[in-house]
């Protein structure tokens, strides 16, 4: 699936690798968005973590469906990174798996007119070389229900 990781457009800021969230930022190269999990009571767990913050177990990197639901959004006019064009959308979407399972993240491949809340979405991945390792940043555009 590391054919449907688009190309490494528009440049991103991307945080430094950790054991915590190297999973996270690595996992689209198989087509998998990993998200963390507890091994004792299953809770979903993002942003990464050393431990689960219920239990204080270990966590396990495991792949979720990619599919979402847009909770709140804004559209950017405002270049804030001039390699990346305007408008942009950023998002917070809620994963299927869990329903505080929640990450930022931005909405590609629509008009930024045509996003709103409850928008059903699904993950698609952005290949990105970061100290001369790739990384997938998990980007999020329109399901289209069958």
């Amino acid at each position: 699936m590391a054919d449907d990781a688009s190309q490494a457009i528009p440049k991103r800021m991307l945080p430094p690798l950790s054991t915590e969230n190297r999973p996270f930022w690595t996992g689209g190269a198989d087509g998998l968005l990993l998200i963390q999990q507890c091994t004792e009571c299953a809770l979903w767990v993002s942003p990464p973590a050393a431990d689960c913050p219920d239990c204080g177990a270990t966590l396990a990197a495991r792949p979720v469906s990619g599919r979402a639901e847009v909770l709140t959004y804004t559209v950017n006019h405002q270049p804030f990174n001039p390699a990346v064009p305007v408008p942009y959308v950023i998002a917070i979407v809620k994963l299927d798996e869990q329903a505080d399972l929640r990450i930022a993240t931005n909405i590609v491949d629509c008009e930024p007119d045509s996003i709103h809340v409850g928008m059903k979405v699904h993950v698609r991945f952005e290949r990105h070389e970061l100290e001369d390792e790739s990384v997938f940043v998990p980007v999020f555009a329109p399901r289209i229900e069958a």
